[in-house]
């Protein structure tokens, strides 16, 4: 059952990865053709695809993690023997989850003091799509708060595929050794 959680949340961190990136892709593709063809190029444009970009990091940190494919200085855990490496790893695993939950929180308090700003790039687009149809969550699109929210999910995808590291870590068959 774990291994099957393993395997749903690295396919749904590598689609919200891989959807960011073709978010991105077309965007600047269109603009870039608007700008070319019409001579002029959407006002959110440039900045959407910041956001997207800082929502695909989060997504990757979380597939990384999952992949074990993260950032690691293994020059002095590869000198350890088998039993103390799982010792150390568990506690990287430990470390990142509170890290993850830590990245949740700040991003919840960036929200909660700064979520409510205008993104100045957006927000002149968003409130009139917001008049023209008439739904005013679409206005919130152009302050900071979703865009900030990106922190909140991106800390707990990270917390959530370190705990799931950390239970595959602690349930896995200890290695074998020959003296």
């Amino acid at each position: 059952m774990l291994e099957r959680l393993h395997r749903y949340l690295s396919a749904a961190f590598a689609f919200g990865a891989g959807l960011c990136m073709a978010g991105i892709f077309a965007i600047v593709l269109v603009n870039s053709l608007r700008r070319y063809f019409l001579g002029r190029s959407w006002p959110w444009g440039e900045e959407l695809p910041v956001y997207l970009a800082i929502y695909g990091v989060m997504f990757g940190i979380a597939l990384a993690t999952m992949q074990e494919r993260h950032i690691a200085f293994r020059v002095l855990t590869d000198f350890l023997k088998p039993g103390l490496q799982r010792i150390a790893a568990l506690i990287v695993d430990l470390m990142t989850l509170v890290v993850g939950i830590l990245l949740a929180r700040s991003g919840l308090m960036l929200i909660e003091s700064r979520g409510g700003r205008d993104a100045s790039g957006l927000v002149t687009t968003m409130r009139g799509l917001s008049r023209e149809y008439d739904m005013a969550w679409i206005a919130t699109l152009g302050t900071l708060g979703p865009w900030q929210f990106a922190l909140v999910l991106g800390g707990g995808m990270l917390a959530l595929a370190a705990f799931v590291q950390l239970l595959r870590r602690l349930f896995a068959p200890l290695p074998v050794v020959t003296p």
